[in-house]
Order: C-alpha cells, then structure tokens, then sequence
C-alpha cells in the first residue's frame, strides 16, 4: 500500500472518530472570510467546547459513508468547514449562528449538517442554534426547582413565627 493512501486511510479514520463522537455537526461553507474572522470564529468555538475543522469534502464523504450516515454528499461542493459539537447538539448551530448574526456575514452561511445520525437541512441548523444549550437548561431546571423549595421555607418560617407569638 502507498504511503499516500495510508494517510488519506489515516485521516479519513479520524474523521470518522469526530463523526461518531459528534452530537451534531454543523457544515458552513466559508468563502469570503478574512484571516481575522477565521481566527475569532475558532476561538469562540474552542471557548464552547465545539471543534471547527477545514477538511477535504471527499475524505468526509468517506467517513459519513462508512458511519451509514447519508444525504450530505449533495452539500459538499467548494469550501466547506465542519463544526462538531461533542457536549450537547446545539452549541456549534448556536456559535456559528450568533458569529454570523453579530458580524452581519454574508460569506458565512450554513448549507445544512448532520443530527441524530441523519442529514439536516438549514432549518434543521437554526432550529438547533434557537434552542437552549445543556448548561443553560440545568440552569432553568435548577431554578425551577429551587423556586418552590424558596416558598415553602418562607411558609415554613411563618408558621413558625406564629407559634412562638402565640
């Protein structure tokens, strides 16, 4: 065997390992975006735990290929770059949405990804990006929870006050 087809077998495996590690994955083509921009974009990903790679659409057609998962070969044609996001499915919809909303982009646009294994359109994407992240539902299930834990040590405390008046 080639020591060139080795490497291409070599990356399309690692693909293939974000691939199936990946709660979803985000496809942006990126044509237009100024060395600054791709570096702010990385950062902020990097900064929500969410993976932003520039690979060969061919290689990755490969890995989806071999991870079963179809329907995205339609949308890898010219410059693409693929967000993963590992924690939870929203954070790279989310990142690569608020990067384009705040930096008023028409060079970075979302074409579609993968969730649950299966493709995903654009409306797919944004509705991903509109939902609430892990953390930020712990936050809200912990406030739920708390609020009515709150009131009844208040309820608690005044029929206790009430005792002692009496």
């Amino acid at each position: 065997m080639s020591k060139n087809r080795e490497l291409k077998e070599q990356a399309v495996a690692e693909i293939l390992e974000k691939v199936r590690g990946a709660q979803s994955i985000t496809l942006v083509s990126y044509s237009g975006l100024t060395v600054e921009q791709v570096t702010n974009l990385r950062r902020q990903c990097r900064e929500k735990g969410v993976q932003y790679c520039v690979l060969k659409n061919r290689l990755v057609k490969l890995a989806l290929a071999e991870a079963g998962i179809e329907g995205v070969d339609d949308l890898l044609n010219g410059p693409n770059a693929f967000v993963f996001s590992m924690a939870d499915p929203v954070s790279g919809p989310k990142v690569i949405t608020e990067f384009i909303e705040k930096n008023k982009l028409q060079s970075l646009t979302v074409v579609g990804g993968v969730f649950e294994g299966k493709a995903a359109d654009v409306a797919t994407i944004q509705a991903l990006a509109k939902m609430p992240s892990r953390d930020e539902m712990l936050a809200m299930l912990v406030g739920s929870l708390q609020s009515p834990m709150a009131g009844l040590v208040a309820v608690l405390e005044q029929i206790a006050e009430q005792k002692e008046a009496a």
